[in-house]
């Protein structure tokens, strides 16, 4: 089996519990750290599938990767292999398919209620799942391409993820660790200091209240999407 690529583009935003998943299931994966200049590579095809994690930048800022990245997508969605996105990950996979990432009308920052659409699709995907609690971290918000069916909302939110095909594009964060959680709160406690007033954020106290709870159900969501999105992968 030809290995996913994880698309990293910031150090404290990597593959988290997605690489513990694929290492639970024996899917082999190389990561391609963007942040350490790694080039993007052009050929889709060498992969089984693409994983692009989070990050601080915008999909619309004039990075030289970018264009890079969105002909990726482009070029792997045309040959039916599987793309994953988290967060700035399901932004690239929006704009490379002709959709506009622009301000979120609120910045959510924390744990947040994640609610399921009524649709066959969402069903499938979450296993029939209605209701989540799930991570935040985002000022922007993704349209959904042609073609893409809505699966999750939530109350500051309304495009928390959509599926187009094999492909899976996320707004919130089911990746976490403890350790994701604590750094992002660490390197990200300007952000919301300055983003305190607005009520989908939270403070790092209260974002850290429960967690290991929290996480242990957030990894039994992301069993779900994650094992519906392996479906999609070529077994040579």
């Amino acid at each position: 089996m030809k290995p996913v690529a994880i698309f990293r583009h910031v150090q404290i935003e990597g593959a988290g519990y997605f690489s513990e998943f694929l290492d639970r299931h024996e899917i082999p994966f190389v990561m391609i750290n963007v942040d350490e200049n790694a080039s993007v590579p052009a050929d889709p095809t060498a992969y089984s599938g693409l994983v692009f994690m989070g990050g601080s930048m915008s999909v619309n800022d004039p990075l030289p990767w970018i264009p890079h990245t969105l002909q990726l997508i482009r070029n792997a969605v045309a040959a039916d292999i599987p793309v994953l996105g988290h967060c700035l990950g399901g932004q690239l996979i929006s704009k490379a398919l002709g959709a506009t990432v622009s301000l979120n009308p609120v910045k959510e920052i924390g744990w947040g209620e994640v609610y399921a659409s009524d649709n066959d699709n969402a069903r499938a995907w979450l296993d029939g799942l209605g209701q989540f609690t799930s991570f935040h971290w985002h000022g922007e918000t993704f349209s959904l391409p042609q073609g893409a069916t809505h699966i999750m909302k939530s109350a500051w939110c309304d495009n928390q993820a959509y599926v187009i095909g094999k492909t899976l594009a996320m707004q919130c964060h089911v990746e976490m660790t403890a350790d994701m959680v604590a750094a992002w709160c660490r390197h990200g406690a300007n952000e919301i200091n300055d983003a305190i007033a607005s009520p989908g954020v939270q403070t790092p106290d209260q974002i850290q209240i429960g967690m290991q709870t929290r996480l242990a159900d957030l990894n039994r969501v992301a069993d779900r999407l994650y094992s519906r999105w392996i479906k999609g992968l070529p077994q040579q």
